[in-house]
């Protein structure tokens, strides 16, 4: 049954891919068409703020996508684990439903999202991996989002050297992009904190995966070894086709709240168009957390 709805998604991943391109191509080539023009931003929201709530039932993605648009967010980050079907692949019905109730509430589904591990010396399970990421890379498509979040895993494993495991990264990387390239769908790794701790080592692996169908979902809290997470993060904006803000980044590995006025100057002085994202991951109310940080994000970036 699972398989026959992943042949199914195949087949009707081809046309939205050829809809899905031209913003694809528009994350892509971000540089280029901002280079002579005013930086443009929309705003999205990831779903893991409302992790708790997704896990007791309390919120589904259409209540999370109610109310990104109550307070004017552009677009919404649907992670794959709080598809009602998880860890079994989305029917035709749920992605469906999801699309029309973003194009009723004036939304863009701008990303989904898988975790999968890529360090593990367990090839069997690397190439179970693989397999999800191309069946989201299907879903992606389908559904209208231009990119879909991948990791690198966490931890080395015992008996390898870094560089050994960067080549299992790399190849699975490049696989992904391949994927990706037929379907119309970025695959972009999220610097998360995991295995790949500084800008130089992620930008390493995205020059030697060396596709523009391969990018980076900047994320300036995965940025944890640096005294100034600020500048490390300004070395990676070249790459990025994607940018999170949480409430928090980290300073020699200390949690200290995230300076609103340096990320807008950041984002700003980059010349980024595309999606900026906010994510809340402290205790309290998500919604009044994620509704503070929009708002002052959006006065420090309006003011310079």
């Amino acid at each position: 049954m699972r398989e026959s709805r992943r042949n199914a998604l195949r087949k009707l991943a081809v046309a939205p891919a050829l809809l899905t391109i031209p913003s694809v191509w528009g994350a892509t080539i971000a540089k280029d068409t901002c280079e002579h023009k005013s930086p443009r931003l929309q705003y999205s929201i990831n779903a893991y703020s409302f992790n708790d709530e997704f896990k007791d039932g309390a919120m589904n993605l259409t209540e999370m996508m109610e109310f990104a648009a109550d307070i004017g967010l552009d677009a919404v980050d649907l992670t794959a684990y709080y598809f009602s079907s998880y860890p079994n692949l989305p029917t035709k019905s749920e992605i469906f439903s999801l699309k029309k109730r973003a194009l009723e509430l004036g939304l863009n589904i701008s990303w989904t999202g898988v975790r999968n591990n890529f360090v593990t010396a367990d090839t069997e399970a690397r190439a179970r991996d693989l397999k999800m990421i191309k069946d989201w890379l299907e879903v992606s498509s389908f559904i209208g989002s231009s990119i879909l979040r991948i990791f690198t895993g966490r931890n080395q494993p015992k008996g390898y050297s870094k560089e050994q495991v960067k080549t299992w990264l790399v190849e699975a990387f490049k696989e992904c992009a391949h994927y990706g390239s037929n379907l119309g769908v970025m695959a972009a790794l999220q610097n998360h904190n995991e295995f790949l701790f500084t800008a130089d080592e992620v930008i390493d692996i995205i020059k030697r995966v060396d596709s523009e169908w391969f990018g980076l979902i900047l994320d300036i809290s995965g940025l944890r070894t640096s005294s100034n997470p600020y500048a490390e993060a300004e070395k990676l904006a070249p790459y990025a086709k994607y940018w999170f803000i949480k409430e928090h980044v980290y300073i020699n590995q200390v949690k200290t709240p995230t300076d609103m006025k340096q990320m807008a100057a950041l984002i700003k002085q980059s010349n980024f168009c595309g999606y900026v994202s906010f994510e809340s991951l402290s205790d309290g109310n998500p919604r009044d957390l994620i509704k503070k940080m929009k708002s002052e994000f959006q006065l420090e970036y309006s003011k310079i």
